[in-house]
Parts: C-alpha cells; sequence; structure tokens
C-alpha cells in the first residue's frame, strides 16, 4: 500500500519538492515538535502571524490545523479582533472571511 502523500506534498510536491520536503521534515516534523509551545500554542501564533501579515491562502490551513490542536472559534474571533487595532481593520476583515469558509 502507498504511504499517504502529506499536505506539503500535495501542495507543491510536483513542482517544488525539496520546498515541500523541508515543510514536511523541518517545519512540522522539527520546529512544530519541539517541547517548548504546546500545538495549541503554536496554532495561535501562527495564525496570529498570518493575520497579520494578511497571509489568507495559508491562514485557511493553519485555521483548520488550529481547530483540530484545541482553538475554538470564538478564540479565534477574539484573536481577529485584537489584531484588527494591531495589524489593520481591513486584514481582520479579510481573516473573519476566511474563518466563516473554514468553519462553515
Amino acid at each position: 500500500m502507498a504511504e499517504e502523500m502529506s499536505r506539503a506534498q500535495q501542495l507543491m510536491g510536483d513542482i517544488a519538492p525539496k520546498l515541500a520536503e523541508l515543510t514536511d521534515d523541518v517545519l512540522f516534523g522539527d520546529v512544530w515538535a519541539r517541547p517548548g509551545l504546546s500545538p495549541r500554542d503554536r496554532s495561535l501564533i501562527t495564525v496570529a502571524a498570518l493575520i497579520a501579515l494578511n497571509r489568507t491562502d495559508q491562514l485557511r490551513s493553519h485555521l483548520g490545523v488550529g481547530i483540530q490542536n484545541g482553538l475554538t472559534e470564538d478564540e479565534l474571533v477574539e484573536v481577529i479582533t485584537h489584531l484588527a487595532f494591531y495589524a489593520g481593520w481591513p486584514v481582520a476583515v479579510g481573516a473573519v472571511g476566511v474563518l466563516r469558509e473554514v468553519t462553515r
């Protein structure tokens, strides 16, 4: 039976196999596995950074990961609301739309 492809392999493995490999091995295999922060905390930080940087493509998947890691929709809405004042109203409004797509 063939091994299931990772999300990174699915998204970019055909055109950027080394980037997909580094994503799997270094980012998720090492950085996300470090003991200093819980997966839930890492998700909260990652979601906040992606909102602030207006990276909606990556935000979409990381909102799902965050929910899997224990973040609630209410907490994610609170993060978005808080960031409206620090990262800007337009990025917060955009993040609400992405969250709606992910949770509905």
